[in-house]
């Protein structure tokens, strides 16, 4: 992000745009770009911030202006507004923040086991690096991490998209075959990618993105049944409040919806496990607080969840330990009730050396 101002100022702008400037930025990093831009501001430069995090905008503005499919529908001083109100602007209704319950597991309840997790390339350099880690019945556990440090990779060895050089994944003491999409299908992993436009087929419809994890059900001597597939599109539909009827092509939907028939599908099959892969990138605070609420219904359903997300204070929200991610290792972990701030940024960063 420094370079990127520099390469601005150096071209003698006289106005700054930054788009989502903190998205992945430690604590400590995101509080020095804002001592940056205040300074910027003190020296008559003017900076426009585009963020869909209401507290900073709260904190870091003099004025505000929400945006709703497109148009203006609030502009006025910051200190004359609250973050309620401006959620209430954002998404055209009032919204209710989710409440997370505690957990309280034994390690009698551990339904995700990661031994020794390493993937590597060509040249030996390791993505990831001996991983380790469990997930409980009704947990949240959530891997803390600036970008690129290996959570992709993950994710993807845990969906069964990767193949890794070592390492062992079980499901409720079964292990699972490493590398093989059907087997988390077996297994009742629920998978939700970081790049919803690659968890969905575009040109097909509504109905039948919600159908394809599970052909087996809606299948009778090798020939689908339409009118089963369309009545469980229809239930799923109403069920998740997917703005769209289940002959549309998926294309059509907007990120929040798209992201609704993810979830809907993932959700739908009673998974053990839910792999959550950046729910809420790119999605409206309404779609947000709405996965939120759901990946907390599973925990209450005794689902173990592993929640990766470049989001912080997503994090925080709903995770019941916190793990944290740097150049392809777990380098730390955190109870969600006594989290040390300055030592999360410290070890997301490499600063803080680790055993």
């Amino acid at each position: 992000q420094r370079v990127e101002i520099l390469k601005a100022l150096f071209r003698d702008c006289r106005v700054l745009i930054l788009d989502e400037p903190t998205a992945v930025l430690t604590p400590r990093d995101t509080q020095s770009l804002f001592e940056i831009l205040l300074k910027l501001r003190e020296q008559g430069l003017a900076v426009i911030i585009i963020t869909h995090k209401l507290e900073e905008a709260l904190q870091h503005s003099q004025r505000v202006t929400v945006l709703r499919h497109g148009k203006v529908v609030g502009s006025q001083e910051t200190s004359g507004t609250t973050s309620a109100e401006l959620a209430r602007r954002m998404v055209g209704r009032q919204t209710t923040p989710v409440q997370r319950t505690a957990t309280t597991n034994t390690s009698e309840s551990v339904v995700l086991e990661v031994s020794d997790l390493s993937v590597a390339d060509k040249r030996g350099v390791h993505a990831l690096n001996a991983v380790n880690f469990q997930v409980r019945a009704a947990e949240i556990v959530g891997i803390a991490g600036v970008a690129g440090n290996g959570q992709s990779e993950l994710v993807s060895v845990l969906t069964g998209m990767l193949q890794p050089q070592r390492g062992a994944m079980r499901v409720r003491g079964q292990t699972v075959a490493l590398g093989d999409p059907r087997a988390c299908t077996h297994h009742k992993i629920g998978r939700i990618p970081e790049d919803r436009l690659r968890g969905v087929i575009g040109d097909l419809s509504v109905a039948d993105n919600l159908m394809m994890e599970q052909l087996d059900l809606f299948t009778t001597i090798g020939h689908l049944q339409p009118h089963a597939i369309l009545e469980h599109a229809q239930r799923l539909i109403n069920d998740f409040q997917i703005k769209a009827a289940p002959s549309d092509p998926v294309r059509t939907l907007s990120g929040g919806n798209i992201q609704k028939v993810i979830l809907a599908r993932t959700l739908a099959q009673d998974p053990a496990v839910v792999i959550a892969a950046q729910p809420t990138r790119g999605v409206d605070i309404g779609a947000t607080e709405y996965v939120h609420q759901k990946l907390l219904e599973q925990k209450q359903r005794g689902a173990a969840i592993l929640l990766i997300s470049e989001d912080l204070d997503e994090i925080l929200l709903l995770s019941d330990r916190i793990l944290v991610m740097y150049n392809g290792r777990l380098v730390g972990e955190f109870d969600s009730a006594a989290v040390d701030m300055d030592r999360l940024s410290l070890l997301m960063t490499g600063a803080e050396k680790t055993g």
